[in-house]
């Protein structure tokens, strides 16, 4: 089984989601221990906004290049194919996926290569696997009493969707704002429900066809 783990955060080793998609991680080793690791950081500006040629191609009957935002975008689909199961770690920006996971995004969403367009509207050109998907946030944004909105979850749902990638499964750390206290609350729920779900699970084939 091969592990494709994203990860975004500007915070880097102390990311809160970090954490998580690591301990998620774990718990797939466990599962598997003769699996394999990519890691994948996109943090900063690891990769660069798609250009020009990129944009024309996305309109255009083929690509106009080969070189440029084209040609690093056909690595990381390349990776993300041939993945079993991929981890993403992320926090919430502003309601929403960071603007360094929304370029990865960017680059991996490509038009004819993990989708395609025709008079029904878009169809997904991947394989389903398991995605697992743990989101840190300062605030609170699920439960019986959110304190903010939650834009994140249906948009990675719809573009992840899109391609072809629907078995998605998010943990999350909530409300890292409030102090070390609320935090290792947070921390230990999530860790509760992580390893619930592993154990319902275990010897399960993660990301067999």
């Amino acid at each position: 089984m091969k592990i494709l783990h994203v990860t975004c955060s500007p915070r880097g080793h102390s990311s809160e989601s970090l954490r998580l998609s690591k301990n998620i991680i774990g718990c797939l080793l466990n599962n598997d221990p003769t699996a394999t690791v990519i890691n994948r950081v996109v943090a900063g500006d690891v990769l660069s906004q798609v250009d020009e040629p990129y944009a024309t191609s996305q309109q255009s009957s083929a690509d106009v290049s080969q070189e440029g935002s084209i040609s690093r975008s056909e690595a990381l689909i390349e990776e993300l194919k041939s993945a079993d199961v991929v981890v993403i770690g992320t926090p919430m920006h502003n309601f929403t996926v960071p603007a360094a996971l929304k370029v990865w995004i960017d680059h991996i969403a490509r038009v004819r290569r993990t989708f395609n367009v025709g008079p029904e509207g878009k169809t997904s050109l991947l394989r389903d696997r398991p995605v697992f998907i743990a989101v840190s946030s300062g605030g609170r944004f699920s439960g019986e009493h959110p304190r903010q909105p939650d834009f994140l979850t249906p948009y990675l749902k719809a573009v992840l969707g899109m391609i072809g990638l629907h078995d998605l499964t998010f943990f999350t750390v909530e409300g890292t704002a409030f102090g070390p206290e609320t935090v290792a609350q947070a921390r230990s729920k999530t860790d509760q429900a992580l390893h619930a779900f592993f154990l319902t699970n275990a010897g399960g084939a993660f990301g067999a066809d």
